[in-house]
């Protein structure tokens, strides 16, 4: 098995267990489960705003551990506060250290909420929203192009946006109409290589009235610059600022670098 048939295997158990301790009702009588969402799609679509969905991860399995210290509540208020379009937060623990008290954590600032996982079940959408999140991920490499519509489909029931991730054109197939966002990751999740020219390879076969998202191997502004050239709207970064002494830092200064390409016309689309 790969790394990614072996995160799935564990994510069956996990969600197993997780039914058992924990029912659909009282998930739903929590408190955030009422809760009007934020839209990261009109987030990304705002002109004035960074479009960088800034993530926070501790370890993964290509990498290890990338950050161990840093506090999710203090990471995520700077990202708010310095321009982040949205706000992502691992909540897979034994792969990624992460989990659904981190995006619990992450709920106090006012930007768009994306729980990163591997999602299998509905069960973890119904999660997903009692913990505060407001976007969900998809990821077609684990999900039939039938099972993304019903989880998509089931997710904007619940008021949550969908962020679909695909890394190759046959997987152009699962996008569906409750897909709100594509993404596509240049890292490839079989063997871990990175190239953003997998992003430039499919964004004129993502439909146009579904934003795109360019994820993995960003780590500079002028990578940015050509993504936001070739038609991308989102830019999801979480290692280039997580690996840092203070992630929260380099995130003002990353956005600060940015907002002065663009000002001195070096980030311009024109």
């Amino acid at each position: 098995m790969n790394i990614l048939d072996t995160i799935i295997a564990q994510k069956k158990t996990e969600v197993a267990i997780r039914k058992q301790l924990t029912s659909i009702q009282k998930l739903e009588n929590g408190p955030f489960f009422s809760n009007k969402t934020l839209s990261l799609q009109q987030f990304l679509l705002d002109e004035t705003r960074t479009g960088i969905i800034a993530e926070f991860k501790r370890k993964s399995p290509s990498k290890g551990i990338i950050n161990d210290k840093a506090q999710v509540e203090e990471v995520t208020a700077a990202y708010a506060k310095y321009g982040a379009s949205g706000i992502s937060v691992l909540t897979d623990e034994l792969f990624f250290g992460g989990s659904l008290n981190d995006l619990l954590a992450a709920t106090r600032n006012q930007v768009p909420l994306l729980r990163k996982d591997f999602m299998i079940d509905e069960y973890q959408l119904i999660e997903a929203k009692a913990f505060g999140a407001e976007v969900i991920l998809l990821i077609a490499a684990c999900l039939s192009p039938e099972k993304v519509k019903q989880m998509a489909g089931t997710a904007r029931k619940l008021g949550l946006e969908v962020l679909l991730e695909i890394h190759n054109e046959d997987e152009l197939e699962h996008i569906c109409d409750d897909v709100t966002l594509v993404g596509v990751n240049n890292r490839s999740l079989k063997t871990f290589d990175v190239s953003i020219e997998n992003s430039l390879k499919l964004i004129n076969k993502i439909p146009k009235e579904k934003p795109a998202v360019a994820e993995s191997g960003i780590s500079d502004i002028d990578t940015i610059v050509t993504l936001r050239k070739a038609g991308f709207k989102g830019f999801l970064i979480g290692e280039n600022f997580m690996k840092q002494a203070n992630p929260s830092v380099a995130f003002a200064d990353f956005v600060n670098a940015l907002n002065n390409s663009i000002e001195t016309g070096k980030g311009a689309l024109k």
